[in-house]
């Protein structure tokens, strides 16, 4: 199995600062549309095929494999994507919380599995050292800070977790 955790503040000195609703908003918008945030190319595919009242499912493909995703929210905390189909198995969480001192956190936690793969094996090794690198979530986390930072500037982030995006 695999478990991978990284963390960032969201508002790091010199940078325009995001309240937590628009921290929120953007992981909300990054869930119902990774292309948005992720780099260019990376997802070619991002549709919402379900949605209710607490969560959405999404199919997307992303750096060439198809994924199913049932993504859960708990509002202005947490957002959780169970791997439902594709190379994964287990959920990605994205969580906003305070510390002890009120600065605002963005934290990944994973458990996951790969399908059809030795538990513990060469792979599984090679996605955990992938995760917990320098290339991994933790910059997944800043990147997608800074997407949330460049919508809120242009004015495209709405209250309810959404964006204009005309």
């Amino acid at each position: 199995m695999i478990y991978s955790t990284a963390a960032v503040v969201v508002n790091p000195e010199g940078e325009a600062p995001l309240t937590r609703e628009q921290a929120w908003a953007g992981l909300v918008l990054k869930a119902r549309d990774a292309r948005l945030f992720l780099p260019p190319g990376l997802c070619t595919r991002c549709d919402v095929v379900e949605e209710s009242a607490t969560h959405i499912v999404r199919e997307a493909t992303i750096a060439g494999d198809a994924l199913r995703e049932i993504i859960s929210f708990e509002p202005l905390a947490k957002v959780s994507f169970f791997q439902a189909g594709g190379p994964r198995e287990g959920v990605i969480v994205n969580e906003l919380f305070e510390d002890e001192h009120g600065l605002l956190w963005l934290r990944f936690y994973c458990y996951l599995g790969l399908r059809g793969k030795e538990p513990g094996g060469l792979e599984e090794q090679q996605e955990q050292a992938w995760m917990d690198g320098d290339n991994g979530y933790r910059t997944a986390l800043l990147s997608t800070l800074k997407r949330t930072r460049e919508l809120a500037g242009e004015g495209r982030l709405v209250p309810d977790g959404g964006a204009t995006l005309a």
